[in-house]
């Protein structure tokens, strides 16, 4: 797809700006108090919270297709456990509006266990592993919830250079049930990178992409392009803000801004 060919050239050119302009202001990442942001990608890095301390990411998201609307307010509290491993646990409340009646409740829960098993290694950089397990708390007859169990398993590669940040994801999910309300199996990946462009002011870029599912309820596989400004106020708080534009397949248009909240050691 040639739209996602540009995509992915204004990637590697803004991601290679970050890197020659760099920033003082960076934390490194020996520091348990410096905030380590995985929003506002679908991407995760394979760095983990240090032991003991507790990091909130928390936002809003406003998504449009084809005139339906849909509210979230993605949270994610991680949990350092120990050296190099970390528990996350997430949901999102969730307003629907548009082309159906107004619903709102809260969205499905999840928990996923990251393990960074290698660092610095050729190739694959800092490697992780993160299972996940999520479970059905939302609504799947008004669409704030699958309705199913879902085991997820996602491969994280990592990669430094000086400023300059690049991760990459692949994702498996098994979802219970028949099919009929979620695909039993679907699978995603992400190429996501940034940096510091100016003093306080970083950016972030990510492709990514939902590969085509089968069954009752599969769907064209999608592919996106997320773009955004982040700030960094103090080295344990980070905001963010930008724009998901849809490449290929039903993916919506979306808006989000949040933060990442370093809160310290319990």
């Amino acid at each position: 797809m040639r739209v996602v060919s540009r995509a992915a050239i204004a990637l590697v050119v803004l991601s290679s700006v970050a890197r020659a302009q760099g920033s003082d202001r960076t934390p490194a990442p020996e520091d348990p108090h410096a905030a380590q942001p995985e929003r506002p990608t679908v991407a995760t890095h394979a760095g983990t919270v240090a032991p003991g301390w507790l990091e909130i990411e928390t936002g809003v998201e406003c998504d449009n297709l084809r005139g339906a609307h849909t509210l979230l307010t993605p949270t994610v509290l991680k949990l350092g456990i120990a050296p190099r491993v970390q528990l996350e646990l997430a949901s999102s409340f969730v307003h629907l509006s548009g082309t159906t009646p107004d619903y709102s409740g809260i969205g499905d829960v999840s928990a996923a266990l990251k393990w960074r098993a290698v660092e610095h290694a050729p190739v694959i950089g800092d490697f992780a592993l993160q299972p996940s397990l999520k479970l059905p708390s939302g609504s799947a007859l008004h669409g704030t919830g699958t309705g199913t169990t879902d085991a997820g398993l996602l491969l994280i590669s990592s990669h430094d250079w000086g400023d300059y940040a690049l991760d990459l994801n692949a994702g498996y999910t098994r979802r219970s049930g028949n099919g009929s309300q979620a695909p039993r199996d679907a699978t995603l990946w992400t190429v996501s990178s940034g940096g510091p462009v100016y003093k306080s002011l970083g950016w972030v870029a990510e492709l990514f992409g939902f590969p085509g599912t089968t069954g009752a309820a599969g769907q064209r596989g999608t592919a996106a392009f997320l773009t955004g400004p982040t700030v960094t106020v103090e080295k344990w708080i980070v905001l963010d803000a930008g724009a998901i534009l849809p490449l290929a397949g039903p993916q919506p248009h979306a808006y989000y801004a949040g933060l990442t909240w370093n809160i310290g050691k319990l």
